[in-house]
């Protein structure tokens, strides 16, 4: 009688490790193939990125200018260095001039919350900052609202989950993944746009 209620507890683990291990294999999967459309999609059109920083942010600032760069991007550092201190008002208003202007296709802005730099960035036409504390809110931001800024806040993000956050932001295309919603999406991003005042 024992060995058969051992047998059971045997077969009843197995099956369960069996359906865990399965399950973690289908998520790999299925994050490989996201990466892998996101790639596609894009094949890294965006090329020149505006950054910057106030100073409670230049550490993170500077460990996502160095993953940008390893990845072929052109960097155009706007923000606070350890030795010059701005303001996220100031190097936040900046970025978003020269984002405007036409110097580079997307920004990302460090602050300690995000919050501020995205609340400044904001105020400029044609500018759509998100302030994003998780990789699937980056995507959904691109996804869904289109933003071309993204921010975020030393205080939230450690240096690995950020570059992540910023791989995923930059490699996801408007729509991207919604096609069932995409003349939804767009037509709500004009309407958006024209409260602007």
């Amino acid at each position: 009688m024992e060995t058969q209620v051992s047998r059971r507890r045997f077969m009843v683990q197995a099956s369960t490790a069996g359906a865990v291990l399965a399950g973690a294999a289908a998520l790999t999967a299925q994050a490989q193939e996201q990466k892998t459309e996101a790639k596609t999609n894009m094949e890294n059109t965006v090329k020149k990125i505006i950054v910057a920083a106030d100073p409670f942010a230049v550490t993170l600032k500077d460990a996502v200018v160095e993953h940008l760069k390893s990845k072929g991007y052109e960097v155009t550092d706007m923000g606070s260095a350890k030795e010059k201190p701005l303001p996220y008002f100031e190097c936040g208003a900046d970025a978003a001039k020269a984002l405007q202007a036409g110097k580079a296709e997307r920004a990302i802005l460090f602050c300690g919350t995000g919050m501020g730099m995205s609340i400044v960035a904001n105020r400029f036409k044609g500018v759509t900052a998100a302030v994003v504390e998780s990789v699937f809110a980056a995507k959904m931001s691109r996804a869904i609202n289109n933003a071309n800024v993204l921010c975020m806040g030393s205080m939230i993000w450690g240096e690995w989950m950020a570059k992540e956050a910023v791989d995923v932001f930059l490699n996801t295309g408007f729509t991207q993944g919604l096609d069932q919603f995409a003349g939804f999406l767009k037509e709500a991003c004009g309407k958006v746009e024209a409260l602007r005042p």
